[in-house]
C-alpha cells in the first residue's frame, strides 16, 4: 500500500510541475501573442493604427474617448518640424528612433526599471500643419498614464523650440 502511495505522489507531483511549466510557457507567449494582434504600425490610408481595448495606447486618428490625444500642430517648414521632433526624440530617456521616412518616425521606449518596451509613432500627413501620434505599451492592460504624458512632454518640449 505504501508503495502505491508513493507512486500516486510522484504522479502527482509531475502533473502539478508539468502544469506549472504550461502556466509559465503560456503567460510568456500570449501576452506576445495578444499584442501582434494589435500591433500593424505604420499608416494606413492616411491612418496610424487605432489602439487595441487596453488602457495602455493613446492615438490622435480616430481615437475613442479613452484613448484619445491630440495632434502636436506645428507653424514651421514641414521638414524642418520632423528634423527638430527626431532632435527631441534624441533627449527623451530611453527612446530610440527604429524607422523613420519623409512623412513617418517609429521609435522605442523602454522602462526604466521593467524595459517593458513601447512603440511610438508620428505622422506627418500632407497638406496639414499637424504631427498625428500613437503611442502603445507591447503588454499588460494599463501603463500608468506612461505613453499619454510621454507624448505630452514631447508636445511640450516642441511648443518650447517654437515649432
Amino acid at each position: 500500500m505504501f508503495h502505491l502511495l508513493t507512486a500516486f505522489a510522484q504522479r502527482l507531483l509531475r502533473s502539478i510541475a508539468f502544469v506549472i511549466l504550461l502556466t509559465l510557457i503560456n503567460s510568456l507567449i500570449l501576452p506576445n501573442a495578444a499584442w501582434a494582434a494589435f500591433s500593424a504600425l505604420g499608416v494606413d490610408n492616411g491612418h496610424l493604427s487605432s489602439c487595441p481595448p487596453s488602457d495602455n495606447c493613446v492615438v490622435s486618428q480616430d481615437g475613442d474617448p479613452k484613448h484619445a490625444i491630440d495632434p502636436i500642430a506645428y507653424h514651421i517648414d514641414r521638414n524642418a518640424a520632423r528634423k527638430t521632433l527626431l532632435k527631441t526624440l534624441t533627449v527623451v530617456p530611453r527612446t530610440e528612433v527604429i524607422e523613420q521616412t519623409d512623412n513617418y518616425i517609429h521609435a522605442l521606449s523602454k522602462s526604466r526599471i521593467f524595459k517593458f518596451i513601447d512603440d511610438v509613432e508620428f505622422y506627418f500627413p500632407p497638406n496639414e500643419s499637424v504631427i498625428h501620434v500613437r503611442s502603445a505599451a507591447r503588454m499588460g492592460e494599463s501603463d500608468l498614464g506612461v505613453n499619454r504624458r510621454r507624448l505630452e512632454q514631447i508636445r511640450l518640449a516642441l511648443r518650447d523650440l517654437n515649432i
